[in-house]
């Protein structure tokens, strides 16, 4: 509740006198007081900005008790993120949620173009800022046309201004990145609406079935219940913004007539409007009975044993429907919104991916307080236990059909833009019938197209350097993490094992540490290896050329167990089904 009062606390609308009213809460924490007056900073100096453009709707009377009460309905988040050297991006937001509170207006929309402009290195970043273009050569010129986006401060547009930085300092106008993503303008697009559960991977999703790639969102919730949502993108093919505007129109239609049956609209219209839309003009109308086919009824789930448990939640084992499913369940106490947001995600990812090296999911249960994920059970368990637990052992050609299915299910998410981020040992599960899949997408992200990414996220045993180093990273960080894998597989211990983590990953980004490969490792699989764990990300093989390797291995060693029948019925799964009867 402590946000709440952060984001409520009674401000007289006389604030704009500079004294802030939080003596009148002495309830409230020093880092309260700190966030609210950094926002009535913010909020002074945009009003300021504002006066001095001599704008228009900042002269009416009562403008400044209008601009604080946008400012106060949205969280302190807001007011830290904007850029306040343009304050008129904050009007048009005030402007956009005003628009939304008429549903027929929902959602409202603007768009612009902007641009990340590169960090120069002697000059201000004002300069870069200015709306005169620089003299000189096209391309500078060519930098200042768009003003920066609303919220300029994050790092992921650090991260891909200094990409410009870098790009620009390559080689001049040659250089081939010369109308790559940074001289070429990204769009940003915000929507304002009534704010819904499923509004945010509404929106997402939206984007993407348009062809556009998101760089950068922000999400915002009023205390009166709207959203604003920004989105800076990229991938529409030209600078116009109307096309855009009449495509994301289209498709927000669509969306409605989808939803005609159905309550989870991006606007909720009313019934005497949604008679109004007319359901035809499909190419193939595939019936639509209104209910979303990833939403379970949890009734119909029925828990047998807890298999694990973790902080953030357990996992059962059950039925659904009368088939077998593994069952992950969030604990109520632990769901705060970035949880959900990680669980709507990982949702998200999941619903689009069927490959039979990745576990199959089957649905989920999205209305709190029970958030849960249902997949299919695999019944052998995971690799992890199987060396660690079970003490098993992979000879070489079992060994190398695990690693090729792992490679395939990798190599299908990686086609799908999708880096898992936390592939290890324990994410690797078995079925009855030897397949193994991988599992687990917690900390799995759609892959921003810039690949900008940073977090902590996986383990850091199996944490490619440059995301230990909080590095921009792409799909290659995976690579690395299945390089630790195919080692593990190798010896079944624990990568440096004699070290705490924190003590691995510093070997691992400073003094370039691996773990040691054993001596009679067949010399293409250690070379394997050793490529996989390249610091440098792009001297790294993708998952297609991994794949060839161990095909290539499986059949120079194949004839002890690949083309032999009675081999592959005992295979290491024989041996863990004898673990379990013990």
């Amino acid at each position: 509740m402590v946000v709440m009062m952060e984001d409520n606390e009674s401000c007289g609308s006389r604030v704009h006198d500079t004294t802030t009213s939080s003596s009148s809460s002495p309830s409230l924490s020093l880092a309260q007081g700190r966030h609210q007056r950094q926002k009535l900073e913010v909020y002074n100096e945009v009003r300021r900005r504002l006066k001095e453009s001599n704008n228009e709707e900042a002269n009416r009377p009562g403008f400044d008790d209008e601009l604080w009460a946008h400012f106060h309905r949205l969280p302190t988040r807001y007011a830290l993120d904007v850029n306040v050297e343009r304050a008129e991006d904050v009007l048009m937001h005030k402007r956009l949620l005003e628009l939304a509170h008429d549903p027929d207006n929902r959602p409202s929309i603007e768009i612009r173009l902007v641009q990340v402009h590169p960090v120069s290195d002697g000059t201000s970043v004002d300069s870069n800022l200015s709306d005169t273009p620089h003299k000189g050569d096209a391309q500078s010129s060519r930098k200042s046309i768009h003003p920066p986006p609303a919220f300029g401060s994050s790092p992921n547009l650090e991260a891909l201004a200094l990409e410009a930085t870098k790009y620009e300092n390559d080689d001049g106008d040659n250089s081939v990145h010369a109308n790559s993503m940074f001289s070429r303008p990204l769009h940003e697009i915000t929507f304002s609406a009534d704010d819904k559960p499923k509004l945010l991977s509404q929106l997402t999703s939206l984007l993407a079935e348009i062809g556009l790639n998101i760089q950068e969102a922000h999400a915002f919730s009023t205390v009166d219940g709207y959203s604003l949502d920004v989105f800076v993108v990229d991938g529409w093919p030209n600078e116009e913004t109307e096309q855009l505007r009449i495509a994301l129109e289209k498709e927000i239609f669509r969306i409605e007539k989808q939803n005609c049956s159905n309550h989870h609209s991006l606007s909720h219209t009313s019934e005497h409007e949604q008679t109004q839309i007319k359901c035809d003009s499909d190419p193939v109308a595939i019936p639509n009975d209104g209910t979303d086919v990833w939403e379970i009824d949890i009734n119909n789930l029925k828990f047998e044993n807890k298999v694990a448990s973790g902080s953030y939640g357990d996992l059962y084992k059950g039925t659904y429907c009368s088939q077998e499913v593994a069952i992950k369940i969030l604990k109520p106490e632990r769901i705060d919104s970035d949880l959900q947001k990680e669980f709507a995600q990982e949702v998200f990812i999941m619903r689009k991916v069927r490959h039979k090296n990745v576990v199959q999911f089957i649905g989920a249960s999205t209305k709190p307080p029970s958030l849960c994920i249902v997949t299919e059970f695999m019944s052998g368990g995971s690799v992890y236990d199987y060396l660690h637990k079970q003490k098993g052992v992979f000879k070489l050609p079992s060994l190398l059909k695990v690693a090729i299915d792992v490679s395939k299910g990798m190599n299908y998410l990686h086609q799908n833009n999708i880096i898992h981020r936390d592939l290890k040992a324990a994410n690797l599960l078995m079925d009855e019938n030897e397949v193994v899949k991988v599992a687990d997408f917690g900390v799995a992200r759609v892959k921003a197209q810039s690949g900008v990414m940073t977090a902590e996220t996986g383990t850091y045993r199996w944490m490619a350097p440059e995301v230990i180093e909080h590095k921009p990273y792409d799909h290659k960080a995976d690579v690395f993490s299945f390089g630790i894998v195919l080692w593990e597989l190798l010896t079944g211990k624990l990568p440096y094992e004699y070290l705490t983590p924190l003590q691995a990953a510093v070997g691992v980004v400073q003094k370039g540490l691996r773990p040691t490969i054993p001596k009679h490792t067949n010399p293409k699989l250690s070379e394997l290896l050793e490529k996989c764990w390249q610091q440098d990300p792009a001297l790294r093989p993708d998952f297609s050329e991994i794949i060839q390797i161990l095909q290539q291995i499986a059949k120079e060693v194949g004839v002890e167990g690949e083309g032999r029948k009675e081999k592959s019925s005992g295979g290491f799964l024989s041996v863990l089904r004898r673990g379990h009867h013990h």
